[in-house]
């Protein structure tokens, strides 16, 4: 019977045949070369309920986060799935195997006044940076369009249509969709666009030193090191200005709707943790103007 390392192999062939993102096949391979470690010395067929449970187990027992887990799970599942269909397994175990709940949190939300402020401080150029116009375009497009930061990674130049001021973008699971762009947003790109640096026949729309795509790393990076230096706040990443997208939207009076379709969400459920984000400043508002509170 084939190896589990070999099985693994031919998925993530699969998953790369099938468009998968840069960022998915990362997380996969890494998670499913962990699960290879695990039971290199356990031949597929004993890879039973039981013995998954037990993995699923030790998971647990190192305190990973629920979307850790989740994430985790997902790949395991993902390859017990192809193994069935091309007939290496005679049943998927996998399937059975509860997934952890994901915490109900609410993001931690920069007010309208501090997003402003922060983007603004970007755009002063005050801390020396070699590519002051690409950073405040970066920031400008994470704001203004709420994008994922994979979906900023993954921009190219043909995907703009100026004249209209829309953006087509690349969400998860491959599928697109159209974001408008604000007036800001097209201004930094203009000003970004005659002075990005790029190799010969390089269509990415934002550019690393050596004129070569930007990753999702140093996109973070960027945001980390102007959250930290102007705003003190090192924790500052890419999600954070798409969690003030929706939560200003929301409290501009944007339908659940609307704002779902513009992050991409496939579930509703999803966008409506944004509801809970205006209804706790709904409340902090209510308690301080309150004759009766």
């Amino acid at each position: 019977m084939p190896e589990l390392s070999e099985q693994i192999g031919r998925y993530l062939d699969e998953l790369r045949r099938a468009g998968a993102s840069v960022h998915t096949l990362r997380n996969y391979a890494i998670d499913l070369h962990e699960f290879r470690e695990r039971f290199r010395d356990v031949p597929l067929e004993a890879l039973d309920l039981l013995a998954l449970r037990g993995w699923l187990a030790g998971l647990h027992a190192r305190r990973l986060s629920a979307p850790t887990l989740r994430r985790k799970l997902a790949a395991v599942r993902s390859l017990f799935k192809f193994m069935l269909r091309e007939r290496v397994i005679a049943t998927n175990p996998a399937k059975l195997l509860r997934t952890p709940k994901a915490p109900r949190c609410l993001p931690a939300v920069m007010t309208e006044e501090q997003t402003n402020i922060l983007v603004d401080g970007v755009a002063q150029n005050d801390l020396q940076r070699p590519f002051p116009a690409r950073d405040v375009a970066i920031f400008e497009m994470l704001y203004g369009c709420g994008l994922r930061v994979a979906e900023l990674a993954g921009l190219n130049l043909e995907d703009f249509d100026f004249a209209e001021r829309w953006v087509r973008v690349r969400g998860k699971g491959r599928k697109e969709r159209q974001v408008p762009v604000t007036g800001k947003a097209a201004q930094a790109l203009e000003r970004y666009l005659p002075k990005r640096l790029a190799e010969r026949n390089e269509t990415a729309v934002f550019t690393n030193f050596r004129g070569r795509r930007l990753s999702t790393r140093g996109i973070s990076l960027i945001v980390k090191f102007y959250g930290a230096m102007l705003a003190g706040d090192s924790s500052l990443h890419p999600h954070s200005l798409r969690h003030a997208y929706a939560t200003h939207l929301l409290s501009e009076g944007a339908d659940l709707r609307s704002i779902q379709e513009l992050l991409g969400h496939a579930q509703l459920s999803t966008t409506q943790k944004y509801t809970q984000v205006s209804l706790t400043d709904l409340m902090a508002v209510y308690d301080r103007a309150h004759p009766r509170r």
